[in-house]
């Protein structure tokens, strides 16, 4: 066995910063060629990757991005909750466009299943708690994807009611655990207000089985499979999906998702020790966006916060949701890099911010007490209390979407790196300056 306090910290993390969608699939890409292993390691389908290849737009959702490169292993890990006919659909669709996915793809027999009254469950409850806001209440609603995520991890706690990727090659055990699972899920329904048959769980034994079949030469156990890639001396990449201000630990509780989605969900959603990994890179956008609800302390609600969605095409990947948007609240980020351990920061969209005349970072919160504090608060109820404090730049006139070096970048834009690197205390060492792969400035 590897002794892991003398063992080379070799392996490289790609996490998010915001409140997600920062980028972090362009990125995943880009150190693909750099790593042998590309691993998921939590969320679910509610996660989306674009990578731009030339003229071609690829969107993933639990593969992880690396899949376009037919050299590299990608895994999905125990952490993650998998849908497998969303899994499936994503296999065909890039089986179609002409990537492949082969044994190039594993998956954990210890990685939860999404079941499709997950999904029932997660909208339903959605509904239960937007209805109070028709009642005069608050909404207490959290603006999930209802792809079932929150649910499939709710049961995976639960663990009576759960079913793994593994359970899905042996229908008999499948059978079994339906059989107890449904009856208890249709009352549950029902006292949501579902108004729909009882789960059949023969039928999902069927259907579910079938899936097994398709994957069954993709599942295994994974951990080993990590453990043998960092004795053979592979190194690996960990992409992380959505990203920490959405972690449910540390983020704007109650308004995250159901992950460990900072760096410090890699360890628990793939058996590989945090010691091992000697890089870390946090991603951030040039602004800030948020999809769904809960507080956002720098949301811009006049021309500029349009003109940035309409700019960066801020719409979700996964759901098509407009996202919202705001200045930079680097409070936040340099509170993300902290709790991810983050070595380098690669800032995306930059080109999204020319033409504007001043920009506006927030360093700072003003307290309902009239106090400040340059500490994020992740709590929701906290947080929806605070005034952001600005510091206001200049902005720069020039397109920068053809430059190639930040020395080559308008003085006022780089002035702007300047001052997140200073207040963050992390070096940008990954700008990026448009959607495609090439264009990226990379300073190490």
């Amino acid at each position: 066995m590897p002794d892991y306090q003398t063992s080379p910290r070799t392996h490289t993390a790609v996490v998010g910063l915001q409140w997600g969608d920062e980028g972090k699939g362009k990125i995943v890409d880009l150190l693909t060629s750099r790593n042998d292993v590309i691993v998921r390691y939590n969320g679910g389908a509610n996660a989306g990757h674009t990578v731009v290849v030339g003229t071609e737009r690829y969107a993933v959702h639990l593969i992880p991005s690396g899949i376009l490169n037919a050299d590299k292993m990608c895994v999905i890990g125990n952490g993650v909750v998998v849908d497998p006919e969303k899994l499936l659909e994503e296999i065909d669709s890039l089986r179609v466009r002409g990537i492949e996915v082969g044994d190039n793809l594993r998956v954990s027999d210890r990685a939860h299943v999404v079941m499709p009254y997950h999904k029932v469950h997660d909208a339903a409850l959605e509904t239960v708690l937007a209805a109070r806001a028709e009642a005069g209440g608050r909404n207490l609603s959290i603006g999930t994807t209802r792809r079932g995520i929150g649910p499939a991890y709710a049961d995976k706690i639960h663990r009576s009611t759960a079913v793994r990727m593994g359970d899905l090659l042996d229908e008999g055990r499948l059978l079994e655990r339906l059989s107890v699972i449904c009856s208890l899920r249709t009352a549950e329904l029902a006292a949501l207000g579902v108004d729909a048959p009882p789960l059949d769980p023969a039928a999902l034994t069927a259907k579910y089985g079938a899936f097994g079949r398709r994957l069954a030469s993709h599942i295994e156990d994974t951990t080993y499979l990590l453990h043998d890639c960092h004795r053979a001396g592979r190194s690996i990449l960990f992409e992380g999906a959505n990203a920490c201000l959405l972690d449910i630990d540390h983020g704007t509780y109650p308004y995250v998702t159901s992950s460990n989605c900072s760096a410090l969900g890699i360890p628990a959603g793939t058996g590989i020790p945090g010691a091992l990994i000697g890089r870390v890179y946090g991603i951030m956008k040039a602004y800030s966006t948020r999809v769904g609800e809960g507080p956002f302390p720098t949301e811009l609600h006049d021309e500029t916060g349009h003109r940035i969605r309409e700019r960066g095409h801020e719409y979700g990947t996964t759901t098509g949701r407009p996202r919202r948007c705001g200045w930079l609240d680097l409070v936040a980020v340099r509170y993300s890099a902290m709790i991810c351990g983050v070595t380098s920061l690669a800032c995306m969209l930059l080109d999204v911010l020319s033409g504007l005349p001043e920009l506006r970072l927030c360093t700072k919160y003003r307290l309902p007490d009239g106090s400040t504090t340059d500490r994020f608060i992740p709590d929701a109820a906290r947080l929806a209390g605070v005034e952001p404090i600005y510091e206001t730049l200049p902005g720069w006139s020039e397109e920068i979407v053809d430059a190639t070096e930040r020395t080559r970048l308008p003085e006022n834009a780089r002035r702007y790196l300047d001052r997140i690197e200073t207040i963050t205390g992390v070096p940008i060492e990954i700008i990026s300056v448009g959607p495609e792969r090439t264009q990226t400035l990379v300073t190490t």
